[in-house]
């Protein structure tokens, strides 16, 4: 018997199946990427210079998933009457949450702390949608909101003295990120709305290729502005070995976001929520025994303490799908 949580269709490959190609591309894909966006930016040249370029690196990643997701939209046929206005303000406020989270790794926070602090984007989405879009949480989610700011306070200020200590610059663009993640989340409850009232129901490669399109062309105008296409491809010629990094993880991006609505497309939107959750606490696991993160008996338990308000996402009602933000 299929799983419940299977959606339905004719054809004859088993759910396990399916199941084991989704949740298993998604986890290599992002594993994987997490790890060489990490490695990019705790990278430094011979002359001791880092790579900090983080508006040229969004700019590649976008491309990338414009090329797999227009040729998903060749392949499915794209949907018309899409509100394209939103799709370029979504796309625009998500590429700078994407690009402040990568300049606060290359102002010295730790992978493991920005990933746990980014869970947290909850609580900016909470407050907009509180605030524009008359929306209530249970006391499981602020529960939860909680236990992810705790633990990642605690991660952040009880790190060993061998660690590297985050600094105020990096934090800060942190909570930018964060506040830009707020924005997103009632961009894409109006897109989801003029969605609907145009009687336009958005394919998952709509989503993906139309959102990634502003999100290039967003990232490539910061780039170009702050001389960071110039700077980039210089560093990037001067150490081949950042360019393969950054090209494995433009790649790897656009896989895992084909996973990620391959899953949708196949199952509960509940199923992908629990991959892509538990992904975020293996990923910081894997950041941290990967590159020796020195993590304090305080931090363990702020680790453990936001993993556990992670996690807590699982017990989430599933929703009605009307698409999903990469």
């Amino acid at each position: 018997m299929a799983s419940t949580t299977e959606k339905s269709s004719g054809d004859k490959i088993p759910s396990s199946l399916k199941l084991i190609i989704g949740a298993g591309g998604i986890y290599a894909a992002f594993l994987y990427y997490g790890a060489l966006q990490e490695d990019v930016f705790h990278y430094k040249a011979a002359n001791g210079e880092k790579f900090t370029q983080a508006w040229f690196l969004q700019a590649l990643e976008a491309f990338a998933n414009v090329l797999i997701g227009g040729i998903g939209l060749l392949l499915t046929g794209g949907t018309k009457n899409l509100p394209l206005d939103l799709f370029a303000l979504s796309g625009g406020t998500q590429v700078c949450a994407k690009a402040f989270t990568s300049v606060a790794l290359a102002s010295g926070v730790s992978f493991p702390v920005v990933t746990l602090a980014k869970s947290g984007k909850m609580v900016p989405v909470m407050i907009g949608s509180l605030i524009f879009g008359g929306a209530s949480y249970t006391l499981r989610e602020y529960a939860s909101v909680a236990a992810i700011i705790a633990g990642t306070t605690i991660v952040s200020v009880g790190k060993k003295s061998s660690g590297k200590e985050s600094s105020l610059l990096g934090i800060a663009f942190v909570l930018l990120s964060l506040a830009c993640d707020g924005v997103v989340g009632g961009m894409q409850s109006r897109l989801q709305a003029q969605c609907r009232a145009r009687n336009a129901e958005p394919k998952p490669y709509d989503m993906m290729f139309w959102t990634n399109l502003f999100m290039a062309l967003t990232a490539a105008a910061f780039a170009v502005v702050l001389g960071e296409f110039t700077t980039g491809i210089q560093f990037c010629i001067e150490n081949p070995v950042i360019l393969e990094k950054i090209v494995k993880f433009s790649v790897c991006s656009a896989i895992g976001q084909s996973f990620i609505f391959y899953t949708i497309a196949n199952f509960d939107p509940l199923v992908c929520t629990t991959v892509t959750t538990t992904r975020k606490v293996f990923s910081v696991l894997l950041s941290i025994f990967l590159n020796g993160h020195a993590v304090s008996t305080e931090g363990w338990v702020g680790i453990g303490l936001a993993s556990a308000g992670i996690l807590s996402e699982l017990f989430k009602p599933a929703k009605k799908h009307h698409g999903k933000k990469a």
